[in-house]
């Protein structure tokens, strides 16, 4: 097998906290000339080995896989239907707009227009609360640098456009009666941080964009705002981290041209929990875990908010904690719709807007909602399972019926045994995993296996349809998702157990469920791969240098792996909530005990696949580069170690069809040919051509 091209050894020595760090490819840091040369060399490596018949085969079958129409949630607003499509020929969705769900779509923006490659997208959407404007965000290349642009609804001509606006997501957008309010933040240049420079400001429509009114630009680098309005009242959620926020109001929209700050009334300020602000008709709700670590819904009238005596513990107590966790609430004209999970999967109650349970919306077992809008006694939401994909439904609030509005045509041709099974993590920790295979499966302790999983950031790992891993499916492969601390699908308590010095915990729990899986006959470690995005991918990174033995493959997708140096570029200042700071000596001992770059030896590892992109602007490919290089040097054994570096891609968001059907080829093509699934296995699962 041909080797990875040499990779120079230029050694710099960081005394940090009195211990001397040696970091050999810190010139991988740079984006020079001499970088880019090495990275075409690396694709080049890269590719020699994945270009095996299990990727042929599969890109041939995702490309079926992936060619379908694909619907999102439908975003209701006074009586239009806004929702995104995506059809088989089109390389990035579409959106759609109707004035009833029993009228035809009329397409409002359709990105596939803006370039050739489909490499520029429209990433959010907001529509105005009257349904006849609508705001979106335009990227390209995945940099989640966006353009806001705004259209008439009606006559579907952009009526206004604010450019180079930075980092603004749906969360950053909320209209009032003349405009809108958003976050605009610095850029992407240099070292990146400059994203986290953030200010409030807000936006007449039609007016020039250098009238607009400052509102707050005093965040620090740690701290997110949430804009929420309702009429011209405006409230700000400063989130900190992932476990903290506070909450201001502002009563009147700023005069045009304002240079200065405004004085925002403090809501909730002061308190190590966090709330989440949702307002209708004159009342303020706050989705909050303090004194309730599964999270309970709170509330006052809005002049109660702006007066500035509002108080936690002298608020309505609209949904009290219950035994599952509330993760959403969706506002309806007279009812609240509470979104919980419940081991890790998703149950729909409802409730009066005074808070009285009046019942429930029948989901799928091991299903997973997303997109929740109430209107006109409906609620809209998508649903998806590991069976099947993700389908836009309607639930009447009054009588609980629903019913499938839309459903992408993807077939699994065979039957799949879905479970939840638990496994005890090294501190006695009930550790649980969705395992999905074949019904007929032989528990033979050879079957090809796929554990992933994520840890961190209160994110919580739901039941997905992965349509890419149909073949694998097919083919006996076992897919496991496994349920880690640093979530939140238990709670705080669940999160706060995963997070700073309670990191390993993550690790130890994926270790005990790889193992589990071992013990219990799926699997072999030769047959086994750890997969793995962002966070997850350091996840992957801290596998396969605490445990090289427990796995036969890793994929390791746009990772953190440097966590001596992960907040001196691009998002990470505003991570040290999650992982600690390593400047502080107590963070740097136990941030330096897993740190997958500081912790890689000469010794046999599985074979593993970076990869990274040039436009990620959240997770500085460095990691990649500087993990990979690490890892060829000391790897002792046959199987390799690859970088695959994507061109006009960012960190996921955005992607065209035909880029990400090449991309999941390759990486499924890799699994595969590392666990030992040939292509005539994957050919063996294909339907025959229609005739």
């Amino acid at each position: 097998m041909q080797g990875p091209p040499e990779t120079p050894r230029r050694e710099v020595v960081d005394t940090v906290h009195g211990e001397e760090v040696v970091d050999p490819y810190r010139w991988l840091e740079a984006e020079s000339a001499e970088v880019r040369e090495w990275i075409t060399g690396q694709n080049a490596y890269a590719e020699s080995i994945l270009d095996v018949p299990a990727r042929r085969v599969l890109e041939a079958r995702f490309d079926e896989l992936a060619r379908v129409t694909d619907y999102g949630t439908i975003r209701p607003a006074a009586g239009r239907y806004f929702q995104r499509i995506k059809a088989p020929e089109d390389e990035q969705p579409v959106l759609c707009v109707r004035d009833s769900l029993d009228t035809d779509r009329r397409t409002l923006v359709d990105p596939n227009e803006w370039s050739e490659d489909g490499t520029i997208s429209m990433d959010w959407f907001v529509p105005h609360p009257d349904g006849d404007f609508l705001a979106y965000g335009v990227a390209t290349g995945g940099d989640e640098q966006y353009d806001v642009r705004v259209i008439d609804v009606v006559s579907g001509e952009q009526v206004d456009e604010l450019v180079d606006v930075g980092r603004i997501s749906v969360t950053g957008f909320a209209w009032t009666a003349d405009g809108f309010y958003y976050v605009g933040t610095g850029t992407r240049e240099g070292d990146g941080v400059q994203q986290l420079d953030k200010e409030v400001r807000h936006h007449v429509l039609g007016s020039p964009g250098d009238t607009d009114a400052l509102v707050v630009d005093d965040f620090e680098e740690q701290v997110w705002p949430v804009l929420e309005t309702d009429d011209d009242v405006l409230i700000v959620q400063y989130y900190e981290g992932w476990d903290r926020s506070e909450v201001y109001a502002l009563g009147k929209t700023p005069d045009a041209g304002r240079t200065e700050p405004v004085d925002l009334v403090p809501v909730v300020t002061g308190f190590d929990a966090t709330f989440e602000p949702s307002l209708r008709d004159g009342y303020l709700y706050l989705l909050t875990d303090y004194d309730a670590p599964r999270s309970r819904l709170l509330g006052c009238d809005v002049e109660t908010a702006l007066s500035g005596d509002a108080h936690p513990d002298e608020m309505d107590v609209v949904i009290p904690e219950q035994k599952d966790i509330l993760r959403e609430i969706a506002l309806g004209d007279d009812r609240i719709v509470a979104h919980y999970h419940r081991n890790a999967y998703s149950a729909l109650s409802t409730f009066t807007r005074d808070g009285e349970r009046v019942g429930r919306i029948d989901l799928p077992e091991y299903g997973a909602v997303a997109g929740t809008y109430a209107w006109d006694g409906e609620l809209f939401y998508t649903v998806e399972s590991f069976e099947r994909p993700p389908r836009v439904c309607c639930a009447d609030l009054e009588t609980e019926e629903t019913r499938v509005l839309d459903e992408p045509e993807v077939r699994i041709e065979v039957d799949l045994d879905v479970k939840q099974e638990w496994f005890e993590s090294t501190d006695g920790t009930r550790i649980p995993a969705f395992v999905v295979h074949r019904a007929e499966l032989d528990r033979d302790g050879d079957n090809p296996t796929i554990l992933t999983g994520y840890g961190g950031f209160r994110v919580n790992r739901t039941p997905t349809f992965n349509r890419f891993a149909v073949p694998f499916l097919e083919a006996g492969g076992v897919y496991v998702l496994a349920t880690l601390r640093g979530g939140a699908e238990f709670g705080e308590e669940w999160h706060d157990a995963g997070r700073r010095e309670h990191k390993q915990n993550v690790f130890d729990d994926a270790i005990a469920v790889a193992e589990g899986l071992v013990e219990r006959r799926y699997t072999n470690p030769d047959c086994l791969a750890v997969s793995g995005g962002s966070n997850g991918g350091l996840l992957v990174g801290a596998l396969i240098t605490q445990r090289p033995d427990l796995f036969g493959a890793a994929l390791c997708l746009v990772p953190l792996l440097d966590m001596l140096r992960f907040h001196k570029f691009l998002l990470g200042p505003s991570w040290t909530t999650e992982y600690g700071n390593p400047d502080d000596p107590v963070a740097y001992d136990y941030i330096r005990e897993y740190s997958p770059y500081h912790n890689v030896e000469e010794t046999e590892y599985p074979a593993t696949l970076f990869t990274t992109a040039a436009g990620d602007t959240r997770v500085h490919p460095s990691h990649a580069r500087k993990m990979t290089a690490r890892l060829q040097a000391a790897n002792t054994g046959d199987d390799p170690i690859l970088l695959r570096t994507e061109e006009n891609a960012g960190h996921g968001i955005g992607k065209p069809t035909s880029m990400y059907v090449t991309e999941q080829a390759e990486q499924w093509g890799f699994l595969c040919q590392s666990l030992g699934v040939t292509a005539d296995e994957l050919r063996s699962t294909q339907r025959p051509p229609s005739v």
